[in-house]
């Protein structure tokens, strides 16, 4: 709240009447100074506060959890309880301390909710990508915050993978807002995350979320701008057009441009009311005076300037060129933005992938098996011990898995890190070519420190293949036409169905499927490649720079 001089406190999580000390110390070394005394009375406390889960977070418990452990074992029966030495075994006390609470506020939950299902064969998805048993979801109930939008980064980063394009930035835009991502491969992780402003740290994939998405509600602020989002119509009462709402949205915008019918959504079986949408839209354009099609197509050029601002945030703000990848475009609306995003960022090449209303889901049975673990490492020597140590723990939970070696390294000084993959000779060598990446320089001169070293442990799922087989492709039908404002100007362009397709072609044009929609604006082509992603490139020039 930049410009409010009285902002409220943010509540927090666990009310200070709840919060209660235990004399202990253990020093950054892991020297135990003092063990955990008058356990007994503090148990007695926490019965009579009427505590449903309870957060153990001890000074330096990373280096030496002995004092965390004897808590835990003297509160034995009084609720949920989680160790900040198993949920986040990491130095700095206030991050790990956060995460051990936000584990505590969902666990309980989670776990009556599991544990039900415990003896059913079904795989919960986490944030990091991977999925975990009901059992140890139970446990870490936190590494599943951000696990929907985590389907989603799977999935493109696999239609991507599958197309030929190693390098893809994710474009997830659904009904209340839009998550972006980057992969050169596979996507990519962080430690640095955080919920309604309380900070996580796990690792899980890097995703930016911002208010933008089909139901995304535009307004005129006191200014007398066009402002769209972050206040969603959600799916009750939905966009105007949904029959029940009168907000413009903007699938409202859409609507009024002719981007979408009537009888379009979900095969025909959805109708919607167009005369709400326009009746919507009219209400912003008396208020910008401006006509019906120019405040519809306001709403989407500021729409579109929020999710190109998310897109910068995972890669121009950590180094990297847009115009070095694929767009993939997928949820409901994704593929109606997608070219004309692509245009402002100078980006050639859009994928759509097959299934795209509904890929996160699929991203879901993609996912393979995934822990992440994890030691403190500030002040260590010889690394390979604990190394070891957490291989073998990995080994222990996830029999014939594949480990991979991460670490956490910054430059003496420093007070923030970068996680690079371990090398054993030179470890520091990937360190100076992703500073230099993300930072602008780098110091090779300088000593390199190691904060902490990470294992991740990973199955393959053994469902990929079957996913990306490819349809019998029925004869393409007669064109049908539809008039849209698209390119700055009403024209007349054919309504193609995706399944249909099987030839190249130039747009504009519009293509439909039964969970999505792409909107191809003129200067881009279409074809559909092995694995039925809709490949939509740029065929003149582009914007010269980002």
């Amino acid at each position: 709240q930049l410009y409010n001089l009285t902002p409220a406190l943010k509540r927090p999580l666990v009310p200070p009447e709840m919060c209660f000390g235990v004399g202990e110390r253990v020093w950054f070394d892991g020297t135990v100074a003092r063990p955990a005394g008058r356990l007994r009375a503090l148990k007695s406390k926490l019965r009579q506060a009427g505590a449903e889960s309870v957060a153990i977070c001890l000074l330096h418990s990373y280096q030496n959890p002995v004092n965390e452990q004897a808590v835990a074992r003297a509160l034995g029966g009084i609720g949920y309880l989680c160790v900040s030495h198993e949920v986040s075994p990491e130095y700095r006390e206030y991050e790990r301390a956060s995460t051990t609470v936000i584990n505590a506020y969902v666990g309980p939950l989670m776990d009556r909710y599991l544990a039900g299902l415990e003896d059913l064969d079904i795989a919960i998805l986490q944030s990091n990508g991977g999925f975990l048993t009901a059992a140890e979801a139970r446990r870490h109930a936190v590494r599943t915050i951000l696990s929907g939008p985590a389907g989603g980064v799977v999935g493109a980063s696999e239609a991507g993978r599958r197309g030929g394009f190693r390098q893809v930035l994710g474009f997830d835009m659904g009904g209340t807002s839009t998550d972006v991502c980057l992969s050169e491969g596979s996507p990519r992780l962080t430690t640095e995350a955080a919920i309604d402003g309380f900070p996580i740290r796990i690792p899980m994939l890097d995703i930016h979320t911002v208010g933008a998405g089909g139901g995304s509600i535009a307004r005129v602020d006191e200014g007398g701008l066009l402002r769209v989002g972050p206040e969603s119509a959600g799916a009750d009462p939905g966009p105007a057009c949904y029959g029940a709402g009168t907000a413009a949205t903007v699938t409202d915008a859409h609507v009024v441009l002719g981007r979408i019918a009537a009888d379009q959504f979900l095969g025909g079986e959805m109708r919607i009311d167009p005369a709400r949408s326009e009746a919507a839209v009219d209400s912003i354009a008396r208020k910008l005076s401006l006509d019906r099609v120019a405040a519809a197509a306001g709403i989407l050029r500021v729409a579109n300037a929020n999710m190109e601002r998310a897109i910068r945030v995972v890669s121009v703000e950590k180094g990297h060129d847009p115009r070095d990848f694929a767009l993939v475009a997928f949820g409901g609306c994704g593929g109606l933005h997608a070219c004309e995003i692509a245009q402002e960022l100078g980006i050639r090449t859009v994928l759509v992938p097959r299934l795209a209303g509904a890929l996160s889901a699929l991203g879901m049975l993609l996912a393979d098996r995934a822990r992440d673990y994890s030691a403190s490492a500030l002040g260590v020597q010889d690394m390979e011990p604990r190394f070891a140590a957490l291989e073998e723990q990995a080994r222990r939970d996830m029999p014939g898995c594949k480990l991979e070696r991460s670490a956490d390294l910054r430059y003496q000084g420093q007070s923030y890190e970068l996680t690079v993959p371990w090398r054993l000779r030179n470890f520091a060598a990937p360190f100076h070519q992703q500073h230099q990446q993300v930072y602008g320089y780098s110091s090779p001169e300088r000593r390199v420190e190691v904060v902490t070293i990470r294992v991740r442990a990973t199955m393959r799922s053994g469902i990929g293949d079957r996913a990306w087989r490819p349809e019998t492709r029925p004869a393409a039908p007669a064109a049908v036409e539809r008039r849209i404002h698209v390119d700055g100007r009403w024209r007349r362009v054919p309504v193609l169905r995706r399944e249909r397709i099987t030839r190249a072609q130039k747009g504009p044009a519009l293509v439909v499927d039964y969970g999505s929609t792409t909107l191809i604006p003129g200067g881009w082509k279409i074809s559909i490649d092995d694995v039925e992603n809709l490949v939509v490139t740029a065929e003149g020039k582009l914007k010269p720079e980002t």
